[in-house]
């Protein structure tokens, strides 16, 4: 595994205050309907990505994940700006503003997605791996998926499948406690996710996903065994939101001092802790770090804002091949 070092930790910080006020930043704007429809935040869930990035080869792994997913593809060297303007609809966008917040995609950087069916990634993410296993190339894939959808058929399926073919991929559930609103226990006769691993003999564990050097340890682990040929891994990586299920969780499912307990192994305070324990940086630094994320969090809002709408006659093309749209009524 890379080294985890100084440098490594201020990355994490930054990165993941980043992610954090990037989010905050979509919430802020939903409320003032600048981005419509659902809008799922990753606010609690930084270190399960932190960590995962440092374990990846960037130039040749793939992600795919549900619709908790703005974030990730700017791990993946998306443009922030973009995904902003995305799920502002902007024609400047992943997808010209079509996909908008559950279906952020990037091919150039190898994340596929943004998936707003429950479950319907992680037959597509070991399809990517037999592809790659297919043509021989040296790739992994990781497909994320929430505790909710280990509920779905798809995945007893594709595990069966990953495991017999021994496909390069890793299975990665991040536990936030609960499905929507209903708890994990709630779901199913046991609270241990990735015991459902071992019906497939396939390697699985459970990981402390509130902390980006136990993630990148576990992930790197998991992807070293699938370069080698040597198959697939199930981790439950267990975590915690901050925030609701999307923006109109009313949280009645959850107390505020679950919440508040919770947030004292908040994975950004974790990192800082850690910073300043080492005497990695000075609070004038810290300082200076928070001054570029919010620069730069202001910096997407304002492309987004000042991006224009796509024509819509983009939505047209990307349906249709004739050109003159010959299924299409003039009340349109």
């Amino acid at each position: 595994m890379k080294k985890i070092t100084k440098k490594t930790y201020l990355d994490w910080y930054e990165n993941m205050l980043f992610w954090r006020k990037f989010e905050d930043k979509l919430a802020q704007v939903y409320i003032n309907q600048k981005v419509r429809g659902f809008l799922h935040l990753y606010n609690g869930q930084e270190a399960v990505l932190a960590g995962a990035i440092h374990a990846m080869d960037l130039n040749k792994d793939r992600m795919i994940t549900a619709y908790r997913n703005h974030v990730q593809p700017i791990a993946m060297g998306v443009d922030p700006k973009k995904v902003m303007a995305e799920l502002y609809g902007k024609a400047t966008g992943t997808s010209q503003g079509l996909g908008g917040s559950m279906h952020i995609f990037s091919k150039e950087h190898r994340f596929y997605g943004g998936h707003g069916i429950v479950g319907g990634q992680i037959p597509l993410g070991a399809g990517l791996a037999f592809a790659d296993k297919y043509f021989d190339r040296d790739s992994v894939t990781l497909t994320y998926m929430g505790d909710g959808a280990t509920r779905q058929g798809s995945l007893h399926e594709t595990f069966n499948l990953a495991m017999l073919w021994k496909l390069p991929v890793v299975f990665c559930v991040e536990n936030n406690g609960y499905a929507m609103g209903t708890s994990v226990a709630r779901t199913a006769n046991h609270t241990d996710i990735w015991k459902l691993g071992l019906g497939y003999e396939m390697p699985c564990k459970p990981v402390d996903g509130m902390k980006p050097e136990i993630v990148a340890k576990e992930m790197d682990e998991a992807i070293q065994r699938a370069r080698r040929g040597d198959g697939p891994t199930f981790l439950e990586l267990r975590t915690y939101r901050y925030r609701g299920h999307s923006m109109s969780d009313a949280q009645h499912y959850r107390t505020k001092d679950e919440v508040a307990k919770k947030q004292e192994e908040d994975p950004i305070s974790y990192v800082l802790h850690h910073i300043y324990q080492n005497k990695w940086a000075t609070e004038a630094d810290v300082k200076k770090i928070d001054q570029r994320v919010k620069d730069l969090v202001e910096e997407c809002e304002k492309f987004a804002e000042e991006s224009p709408y796509p024509d819509k006659n983009v939505m047209f093309d990307s349906v249709y091949e004739q050109e003159d749209y010959p299924f299409l009524s003039d009340k349109l």
